[in-house]
């Protein structure tokens, strides 16, 4: 490994040292400013690094990492909303009584196996970064193990994801054991189509456990009770982090493969794309809890996403990419606010938590709007931008039938984003649960939101120079 290797590494090699520093720092002397402190910095020096490397891509380190500027992209997508979590746990948790310092840890680590599973190009990198993820997350759900449906969330989503892990093994040495290597690069001529009952047997169990990472239906059962019981910003980091993340590399997966979408496998990423979108949004018409309701909403936007994935020729990535950015910024804006919201016993988490919030604290009410109009694909947000461009990959490659799925579905999913816009702007009442509206947010919380509110609108009204970056990066996977 040369030196200019190990500089290319320096984004992964920050957020390890910080993970370790802040291990060592709870050992010697537990406080939780020192560690925030610590994972802020480490976090911010990761997020900084990547601009000087990025001319040096792309390199492969290894045949295990490939150092692109597509890695490096979704590198700095995920780093940043690890900040913006940590930033916002941090008031979250000193409320709520609980240690800081592991959950710093659990964190970085989790940002970590993010980080290094959009720069995987091998099947052994793909699972040891996927693994370091999933058990960093098994204990970040069920941090709050004071409360029952916490450590309930926690053990479903072990249960869950155990499972999917071992679809993904046995799937990967399926399409080992035919075409005896374990590079992406190199499995296209042996795992295409007609290749064979092992390797298509492989493939479906690689769809299946991506199918549960993702929760995507019909593997998407642990979602809303992980989404209701897991800390509100844990919550936002398994629905931009650990899917985001999974996403990109399903992308670069299948690039790599290259396969004909006419045949068996783009029938069943139809299937669930469609099944997807109306599981999600129909069952997200008939929740009472804004956690939930975002979790089954985050099962139909994913569903929003098969359709550009589906597509062909250069507007993928970018309609991909773009619409993964705007999800990310809303799903962080969003949960900021329950995190805000939530008081020392619960998550604000109760549509009737909401109301009146208009009347009470204005500009909460504001930001949260913008990000429910933003989920709802409304103009001059950067939800609607991003639909628009997935419409247009769908339709440049003919895909109507998954268009017109999208259009009825968008317009679903409007009724339960307006049923929490109605509870905001309804007159106050008490609220039960005793929480606490009148509470200034911390400087910390209101600053990542606004930072948020106005990314969603700059990419609303002037996505340009974000799409001219994505197109720039996006080249090796067309």
């Amino acid at each position: 490994m040369t030196l200019a290797d190990l500089f290319a590494l320096s984004p992964l090699v920050a957020i390890a040292v910080a993970a370790t520093a802040v291990m060592l720092s709870i050992a010697v002397s537990r406080s939780d400013r020192v560690a925030m402190a610590i994972t802020v910095t480490g976090l911010g020096l990761s997020l900084v690094s990547i601009v000087p490397v990025s001319p040096l891509a792309p390199l492969r380190i290894t045949p295990l990492l490939v150092l692109d500027r597509y890695a490096f992209f979704y590198m700095a997508l995920i780093v940043a909303a690890s900040l913006f979590v940590a930033v916002l746990a941090y008031d979250y948790l000193k409320r709520r009584g609980s240690d800081r310092g592991e959950f710093c840890l659990l964190l970085l680590l989790a940002t970590l196996g993010a980080a290094a599973l959009v720069a995987s190009a091998h099947f052994a990198s793909f699972f040891m970064a996927l693994e370091l993820l999933s058990v960093s997350l098994y204990a970040l759900v069920a941090y709050q193990r004071r409360e029952e449906r916490s450590i309930e969330a926690g053990v479903k989503y072990l249960v869950l994801a155990a499972v999917s892990s071992a679809f993904l093994l046995f799937g990967m040495a399926l399409i080992y054991a035919k075409s005896g290597t374990m590079e992406f690069s190199a499995l296209s001529p042996q795992t295409g189509a007609g290749s064979g009952v092992a390797a298509l047997s492989g493939l479906a169990m690689i769809i299946v456990g991506f199918g549960f990472k993702l929760g995507l239906v019909p593997f998407h059962l642990w979602t809303p009770d992980v989404y209701e019981g897991a800390p509100a910003p844990v919550t936002a980091f398994v629905a931009t982090v650990s899917k985001g993340a999974v996403f990109a590399l399903l992308l670069r997966y299948f690039a790599s493969m290259d396969l004909h979408w006419s045949g068996a496998p783009g029938m069943i990423f139809t299937c669930i794309a469609i099944v997807s979108m109306f599981t999600g949004n129909l069952l997200a018409l008939m929740q009472d809890n804004v956690k939930r309701v975002l979790a089954y909403s985050s099962i139909a936007h994913l569903g929003y996403l098969l359709v550009a994935f589906l597509s062909a020729g250069a507007m993928r990535t970018t309609a991909i990419s773009y619409y993964l950015v705007a999800y990310f910024v809303t799903s962080l804006g969003a949960f900021g606010i329950v995190s805000i919201l939530s008081g020392s016993e619960r998550d604000a988490d109760m549509m009737e938590d909401y109301r009146g919030l208009a009347f009470d604290r204005p500009w909460l009410a504001g930001a949260f709007t913008a990000m429910l109009l933003s989920l709802a694909g409304i103009p001059l947000t950067a939800g609607f931008i991003g639909k628009f461009y997935v419409a247009a990959a769908g339709a440049g490659s003919g895909l109507w039938t998954l268009l017109i799925m999208l259009v009825i579905n968008s317009a679903i999913g409007l009724f339960y984003y307006l049923r929490i816009l109605f509870a905001l702007y309804s007159r106050p009442q008490e609220r039960a649960g005793g929480l606490p509206p009148a509470v200034p947010a911390s400087f910390g919380g209101g600053f990542v939101l606004a930072v948020l509110t106005v990314l969603l609108f700059w990419l609303g009204v002037y996505p340009a120079p974000l799409i001219g970056m994505i197109q720039n990066m996006s080249g090796p996977l067309h």
